[in-house]
Formats: structure tokens, C-alpha cells, sequence
């Protein structure tokens, strides 16, 4: 279904999907409405906590260890597409326990070392509770992919009630989210044969950007510290 998706971008998405899964989705969409604007509560949550902490940060070594915080909420079509993948039926239960990006938060740091403080301060707070930790910065992906993964539980605290949801926050370099961004644009563009020399052309450029990032933060150190 993704594949039949993305080669026909120009036309609507709703022509690409299963229309018991679209039946569902209407079916369901109060439900899902509600979901989504819990999961979008639960970014603002640790968006809000992530922009403190910079601004903590700030006061106390007069430099910002965060340079830019992204979010994303991922699309309604691209959840159920997830569960049909997995052979899992169309629930918002199985969306609230197999679905862990649904909230997405991406946070570029200046240094290698910011992203580990952010994190450990992140996850320091006692209402955050850490289900996964992926370092691909420590054991970059055999691609040269290199970020920090952590999926965590945070409260949202509703009128009537208090709700536990999932977050997953990235947490990467200016340098890493360039390479990142770019090597998604050229691995994936459409009717280009991406071969081994390719892959092997891009690896280099990751390693390059870790070089970078480790002259960086020696830099770092030496002006800074």
C-alpha cells in the first residue's frame, strides 16, 4: 500500500486505502480525535519540559544546548497502515500499545555532549518513566545513521482524569540532523536506482559528519569549559 502511495503523490491518499480501514477510520473518528489530541498534549508536555530545561541551561552556563525542537503527530492513515503491517486489528487499544511513534519529537543539539545532557535531565524527572533507549550516536546503524532514541511514558493531566502516553523523542546534532535530512532526500527519490556506491558515498559523508561533530566538541571544550 505504501509503495502504490508514494508512486502516485499527485492523487488523493484516501484512493490508496483499505476501505474497511477507511469504514473504520469514520466509524471511529470521535475516538480517534480524542486520541490524537492526547498524544498531541503529551508533546506539548515534553516539548514544554525540553524548553525549560534549555532555558535552565542557558541561565546557568550562558549558552543554549538545544537549537531547534521539532515535532510531528503522525497521520491517522499512516497509523493504521503500521497496525495492518503487523497483522494487528484496527483498535485504539492496539494503537496505544504497538504504536510508538504515533508522537514524535525531534531535538537538534549544538554538540554531541548537549545531547546526552538534555537527555539524562530529561529522563532525571521523576513524572518521565523511560520504556526504550536506542544510541545510535554510540553504535551508529550500519548506513551511518547516528541519534539518540529514547521512548518514554509522560502523563497528560486531563479535566477529569490523568493519562499515561507514549512519546518518542530523537535527540541529534545540527550535523547528524543534516546528514539525516539529506540522506532521506537522496536515499528516496523516486524512479532513481540507489546503488551500493551510493550507500557507500553516503557512509562516508556520516562519517565525515562524526568527524565534525568530535572536532566540535573538542572545540567545545577548550573555549567553554
Amino acid at each position: 500500500m505504501e509503495n502504490i502511495r508514494k508512486a502516485n503523490k499527485n492523487k488523493p491518499v484516501f484512493d490508496y486505502v483499505n476501505p474497511q480501514t477507511l469504514k473504520w477510520v469514520k466509524e471511529h473518528s470521535e475516538n480517534m480525535t480524542n486520541l490524537m489530541a492526547y498524544y498531541k498534549c503529551a508533546i506539548m508536555e515534553v516539548e514544554t519540559k525540553l524548553n525549560v530545561l534549555n532555558e535552565e541551561f542557558s541561565l546557568q552556563h550562558d549558552r543554549n544546548p538545544i537549537s531547534t525542537i521539532k515535532t510531528r503527530l503522525k497521520s491517522i492513515i499512516s497509523i493504521t497502515d503500521k497496525l495492518e503491517l503487523n497483522d494487528l486489528s484496527l483498535t485504539a487499544e492496539n494503537i496505544e500499545q504497538y504504536i510508538n511513534d504515533v508522537a514524535g519529537i525531534r531535538v537538534i543539539c549544538s554538540f554531541t555532549d548537549d545531547v546526552y545532557i538534555i537527555a539524562n535531565a530529561l529522563l532525571s524527572q521523576d513524572d518521565i518513566t523511560l520504556i526504550r533507549k536506542k544510541d545510535y550516536i554510540a553504535h551508529p546503524k550500519e548506513n551511518g545513521y547516528r541519534s539518540l532514541h529514547l521512548l518514554i511514558n509522560v502523563p497528560i493531566f486531563l479535566a477529569n482524569e490523568k493519562k499515561i502516553m507514549k512519546v518518542e523523542v530523537q535527540l541529534r546534532t545540527i550535523a547528524m540532523d543534516v546528514w539525516a535530512s539529506l540522506e532521506h532526500q537522496l536515499r528516496y527519490k523516486k524512479n532513481v536506482h540507489f546503488s551500493d556506491e551510493m550507500a557507500e558515498e553516503l557512509k562516508k559523508c556520516a562519517d565525515l559528519s562524526a568527524e565534525l561533530d568530535y572536532r566540535m566538541d573538542k572545540l567545545r571544550r577548550q573555549v567553554i569549559d
